[in-house]
């Protein structure tokens, strides 16, 4: 295992190495040593898609590891967000032999379990692949864990555990502990997304909370011939959600599916805390009565009581459009840095949902408020906890799926409508009335402790015995930077003197070193006005980019295709990590099978 780590690790060094020597230079220009530079939008965009390239050129855990990344705008800057939302999850599937030999060291003989077994793979990825099969009680997809892939997993994993070290001295101190969490994060979701046995668990506990629910159809899961290895669960055929052609075909009412799906992952996120995390389109399915189906259950996920309460609090202020209370639930979520500039903020939380609302007040999309939040937070030192990035990243695609069913689907109209059935808005507002009350009767109680404090107050200014102590706040360190530079020009001034008279009353070297001296001290005073100080940050946004950008994500897009921009949860690609419901011949997914 370790030989196979080292040569892993010499591959890596070899991908990875000229990224890392720009990003060195970008700290000092001769590496070690000289000004930090600017690199431009289009640069950090070049670097990311050469970067994408070695993600892909490594192979399935470096895969995952882009994916990953896509959903972490506190790590990664916006162009190479929106650059790894287009990491494709699909390689070669592996060979018949190597899956049956897999398939028979957990279950035992094919014949023995399966009356009917396709041997060719109906969707595959880069950890496992599914198969059609039919039972006793009917057909079956058979997803199995690729074979030899537990083994690369490991070694990547530790490929990455001796990179950091390297990887965190080219990067900010902030985003270090980013990176090392991220580490720890990835070897936890990656591992877990290998472990059929936990997709089993997640897949039946989200059923069991959809079981009395028509509109939702989740595959149940055969137990039998299911190990951490092999999931075999209910073949379920359906047209691929984003079909939008077949959809219609079939009669089916595209805005009540958007609708239906809305709901659902609301319900998975605010009510039962238990969600699927992976909605792209190849896991996403109708059948021809309407019904919703869900499929790869691999990528999932749990989500804390408090966080819910804060997720609630951000619906209801978007939907409110009150920017204070959406900044509030943002930084109680720990997804907006406590030390963020309130005002700045706003100001982006207010352009952002005036652009986002168009011409009629009602209409306004959460995906653009969360993408303007992003590009702006990359900026503070923050780290979004990981199951609230998956919980934003679902939000993201939701929203985009909806659309593509519906270009006029209302997300805040459908999500307002669901709270307040849940009576989620009702609590709202008596929660308001109580915190009112407490406000009320706090205030009584200052009125009366207000005035004694008040009086005595004036006795002692009257005695002339009132001391008032302040504290200068300079977290830019701006009275610093002044008092050296006064030093630096009376020491300069001191010393341009002491040249001068030196050259004259005393011998030509010792005006030398003194002109030395003197010239060393200018370079430090012009080097103190060459530096910056504060936050640095380029608009990552203008009214008039958001328009090009919209305007870019039109003209791009492909039909039947999601591509929603730059947002981290944008163009998420078709065909997880294996599709429960694609039938045989049918590479796209879409459950339709070949003739």
């Amino acid at each position: 295992m370790n030989f196979r780590a080292y040569r892993r690790f010499l591959t890596v060094a070899r991908q990875f190495l000229p990224l890392l020597l720009a990003y060195a230079r970008d700290r000092h220009r001769f590496l070690v040593v000289g000004r930090s530079r600017s690199v431009s939008p289009a640069e950090r965009r070049r670097r990311a898609a050469k970067l994408l390239d070695s993600l892909l050129t490594l192979g399935p855990t470096f895969i995952k590891l882009g994916q990953l990344l896509s959903t972490r705008p506190d790590i990664l800057p916006p162009e190479y967000i929106e650059e790894f939302t287009k990491l494709q999850d699909e390689v070669p599937p592996a060979e018949w032999d190597d899956a049956r030999a897999v398939i028979e060291s957990e279950l035992g003989p094919i014949d023995e379990h399966f009356e009917h077994f396709e041997t060719e793979s109906i969707s595959g990825a880069s950890l496992g692949q599914v198969y059609y099969a039919e039972t006793a009680d009917g057909p079956v997809a058979v997803k199995v864990r690729r074979p030899g892939i537990e083994d690369l997993v490991e070694a990547d994993l530790r490929v990455i555990r001796w990179s950091l070290p390297l990887i965190m001295r080219f990067v900010q101190e902030a985003r270090s502990f980013s990176l090392e969490t991220l580490a720890d994060e990835f070897a936890k979701t990656i591992r877990q997304e290998m472990d059929y046995g936990r997709e089993a668990r997640m897949l039946n506990e989200i059923r069991e909370n959809f079981r009395s629910d028509d509109r939702v159809r989740i595959p149940q899961v055969d137990g039998e011939r299911s190990t951490g290895r092999v999931l075999t669960m209910e073949y379920v055929e359906g047209t691929k959600i984003s079909n939008i052609e077949e959809l219609d075909a079939k009669g089916v009412d595209r805005t009540d599916i958007a609708e239906t799906l809305q709901r659902v992952y609301l319900q998975m996120i605010v009510d039962d805390g238990v969600f699927h995390a992976d909605p792209h389109p190849g896991n996403l399915a109708v059948k021809a009565d309407g019904t919703l189906v869900f499929y790869d259950f691999g990528m999932s996920g749990y989500v804390e009581p408090y966080v819910q309460d804060k997720i609630i609090d951000f619906y209801v202020a978007v939907a409110n459009q009150d920017t204070d209370a959406i900044l509030d639930a943002l930084i109680e979520m720990g997804t907006l840095s406590p030390d963020a500039d309130r005002q700045v903020m706003g100001e982006v939380m207010e352009l952002a949902i005036a652009d986002a609302r168009g011409d009629d007040i009602e209409q306004y999309r959460i995906q653009q408020i969360v993408q303007q939040v992003e590009d702006t937070i990359y900026e503070f030192p923050l780290r979004l906890p990981s199951n609230l990035a998956l919980v934003l990243r679902v939000a993201t695609v939701v929203e985009g799926v909806c659309v593509t069913l519906d270009p006029d689907f209302d997300f805040i109209a459908v999500a307002t409508d669901y709270l307040r059935d849940e009576g989620y808005l009702e609590a709202g507002v008596r929660q308001f009335i109580e915190d009112r009350g407490d406000e009320l009767q706090q205030a009584a109680q200052s009125a009366v402790r207000t005035p004694p404090k008040l009086e005595r107050t004036l006795d002692r200014i009257e005695r002339d015995d009132l001391r008032v102590n302040a504290d200068i706040e300079d977290s830019d360190g701006l009275l610093a930077t002044l008092a050296k530079r006064l030093v630096y020009g009376m020491a300069l001034s001191a010393g341009i003197v002491s040249t001068a008279v030196l050259y004259s009353f005393a011998t030509v070297d010792a005006a030398i070193v003194a002109g030395a001296g003197t010239l060393l001290v200018a370079g430090l005073l012009y080097w103190s006005f060459r530096e910056t100080s504060g936050i640095q940050a380029e608009p990552q946004f203008t009214r008039q980019n958001l328009r090009e950008r919209e305007a870019s994500e039109t003209d791009g897009s492909a039909v039947g295709e999601i591509d929603l921009g730059a947002g981290f949860g944008d163009a998420v690609v078709e065909g997880g990590d294996g599709d429960a419901g694609s039938a045989p011949g049918d590479s796209d997914g879409d459950g339709s099978r070949a003739p």
